[in-house]
């Protein structure tokens, strides 16, 4: 046998274990970093959200752009930080909030609220004086859908940025009632409000981030991918379009 060949035959094998053994290690690193999984308790969420459904948190999208109005987004409780909540983003910083009785008013618009039950509307805090109410830079303020049965800013007031764990982005188990796991867009709710952001959001070094369900869960994989590609052998065969990609990140 042909030393060299034996010899090169060993680095191969070895590289590719250290090659699996590091794409293993990254994509556990990067899905972790990406996405979270959160067990709903309670009912605030009715009728979008049950009791004990499992959600995927979506903890990508926010790093390229902030919380828009209609996010159902997971944090922090600011009354028992120890805890986390899920509620609705209504408010944005800047925003001018007024709620008389179960009407909600956003920068003078009224809001059309499509995602509520009409059999879960109320309000327990309406003693709670709530009109031309600023949100706080870097605040937001939030509602459970659930509006008879929800402690939200009604009661305990804004959540800080710092305190956004992530977005509800997919409901994975059980898929059940009017459940198909990806949560509604009602983000024609706000259509008529002053519009922060958009469903681009292009940043200061040119790249364009899409405000999508599936962008952000399927990111970290696309990236597990490319990196795959550019550590590929050149001599192994692969198609043509692999190549490509490959040659890009190596240049």
């Amino acid at each position: 046998m042909n030393p060299q060949l034996d010899f090169e035959k060993r680095y191969r094998l070895v590289r590719e274990v250290i090659e699996t053994i590091v794409l293993t290690i990254l994509m556990f690193l990067i899905i972790r970093f990406a996405v979270q999984n959160f067990n709903i308790e309670g009912t605030s969420m009715e009728p979008n959200l049950h009791n004990q459904e499992l959600i995927l948190v979506d903890k990508w999208t926010y790093l390229f752009r902030p919380p828009s109005r209609g996010d159902v987004i997971v944090f922090k409780a600011p009354p028992q930080p120890s805890q986390d909540y899920i509620k609705r983003v209504i408010g944005l910083p800047g925003d001018t909030i007024t709620i008389q009785d179960t009407t909600v008013i956003v920068d003078g618009v009224t809001l059309k609220e499509t995602y509520i039950d009409p059999n879960n509307q109320g309000n327990m805090y309406n003693f709670k004086y709530i009109h031309n109410m600023v949100v706080p830079p870097n605040d937001y303020f939030v509602l459970g859908d659930n509006r008879k049965g929800s402690s939200d800013s009604r009661d305990w007031g804004f959540v800080p940025k710092q305190n956004i764990i992530g977005r509800a982005a997919l409901v994975y188990w059980p898929l059940q009632q009017d459940n198909d796991g990806f949560l509604p867009n009602v983000s024609s709710v706000f259509a008529s409000i002053h519009q922060a952001g958009s469903a681009m959001t292009l940043l200061s070094n040119g790249v364009i981030v899409i405000a999508s369900p599936i962008f952000p869960l399927a990111a970290p994989l696309l990236l597990l991918l490319l990196i795959r590609l550019a550590v590929i052998p050149r001599f192994t065969v692969i198609p043509r379009f692999a190549v490509i990609l490959r040659d890009m990140l190596s240049s």
